[in-house]
């Protein structure tokens, strides 16, 4: 019997084991996840940033050139970008500024069109190319109601019809009557002058309205027109009352070919006339100090020359060159900032007989003859011959020149 009772509780001790065994199991298994929890806890949100921050932290101390093991480093552009990303960059740059360059050059052409007024010769960029080379482009300052001054000039020193031809190729001299239109375009002035054109050949016509207070802004688109048209090394300017030798002309201006930015004439400096309705009346007398004070030293306006740079200067800058009232003031005006020789010579500026005529027989022949009183020769149109045949310098004296 206790046989039985041994080999009856043997079964009910095993299978209480076994379920304690699973129990105790459980619960380390539930332990071990609790402890684990405890010990491994998540960071909190502010905890996570902090490596962030102080990475961007250090990216800025990079990019402000404050790490402290770059500091004393060099840095070169191609190390950085690489030296084939350099080299675009440059290239980049380059294409910009010449993108900046022909836009500047496009809207001052547009702005040319748009006033009425000559593109320059530097926008017109091939115009120029193979354009044959002349000594000087002489433009005579005429209106609509000097016919009879015209006519006396072509008949004593400007050399006329196949002459004039003649002096442009041989001698590389441009002569031209440089007058614009009326205020009332293709009315009775500009049909007489279009006909005497027909006639003659020897017009410069301007985009410009004529007017006495109009001559600085005349003045300017002269330059600019012949420029555009003639490839010269000097530009001249007369009044249709003046007596001029060509020639004498030709050569005076041929010894200063070396010299740039060349302004010659007689110079001078008169007074500043601030009273109105006196002639040369000069409306902003109050830009050249106390009243009383004179000009600075500028060319008489009955002839002047310039050297072909200053030519070009005046083409390109002429819609912000200012005009004052007298042509003349506003040349010198032009110039007077600018590294510009100023000649001053006497024989652009001799007076009609017997003035002229004694330095002729001296042998000094004078290059321009006009009165001081008159701003030109008193009567031109009738005196003028009279002047040509004691002050001239001889039908051969052009032709035997050598420039």
């Amino acid at each position: 019997m206790s046989f039985k009772s041994r080999g009856g509780d043997l079964p009910s001790r095993s299978v209480v084991s076994r379920k304690w065994t699973l129990l105790l199991c459980l619960a380390s298994f539930l332990a071990g996840m609790f402890f684990t929890n405890r010990m491994w806890t998540v960071p909190e949100a502010n905890e996570i940033t902090r490596p962030v921050g102080t990475i961007d932290e250090k990216l800025k101390l990079v990019s402000d050139g404050c790490d402290p093991r770059l500091k004393d480093a060099k840095h070169d552009p191609k190390d950085i970008l690489g030296e084939d990303t350099h080299d675009a960059v440059q290239i980049l740059d380059k294409t910009i500024s010449n993108l900046e360059m022909e836009l500047a050059a496009a809207k001052a052409a547009q702005e040319s069109l748009l006033i009425g007024s000559p593109v320059s010769e530097n926008l017109k960029v091939t115009e120029s190319t193979g354009k044959r080379k002349y000594l000087m482009v002489v433009g005579i300052n005429t209106a609509f109601s000097s016919r009879k001054r015209r006519d006396s000039v072509r008949s004593t020193w400007m050399p006329y019809g196949e002459k004039r031809k003649r002096l442009e190729e041989e001698k590389g001299i441009i002569v031209r009557f440089v007058i614009g239109h009326s205020s009332t375009s293709g009315g009775i002035l500009d049909k007489a002058i279009e006909a005497e054109e027909r006639k003659h050949g020897d017009f410069l016509r301007l985009d410009h309205v004529e007017g006495y207070l109009e001559l600085s802004a005349k003045t300017k688109i002269y330059f600019a027109t012949a420029i555009a048209l003639w490839d010269a090394e000097f530009y001249v300017k007369v009044d249709d009352d003046v007596h001029v030798n060509i020639g004498t002309l030709g050569t005076t201006l041929a010894r200063h070919r070396s010299k740039k930015r060349l302004y010659i004439g007689c110079m001078k400096s008169g007074p500043v006339l601030a009273q109105k309705g006196v002639r040369y009346h000069e409306p902003e007398y109050w830009k050249f100090g106390e009243e009383g004070n004179k000009y600075f030293r500028h060319a008489t306006g009955q002839l002047y020359a310039i050297s072909r740079d200053l030519a070009k200067y005046i083409s390109i800058n002429q819609h912000v060159l200012h005009k004052y009232a007298n042509e003349d003031v506003s040349l010198g005006a032009w110039f007077i900032g600018l590294d510009v020789e100023h000649i001053d010579d006497r024989r652009l500026c001799c007076g009609t007989p017997p003035d002229c005529e004694w330095k002729a027989q001296a042998g000094n022949i004078c290059v321009a003859s006009f009165d001081w009183s008159c701003s030109g020769i008193c009567r031109s149109s009738e005196r003028i011959k009279d002047v040509h045949r004691r002050c001239g310098e001889g039908e051969n004296a052009l032709w035997n020149a050598i420039f």
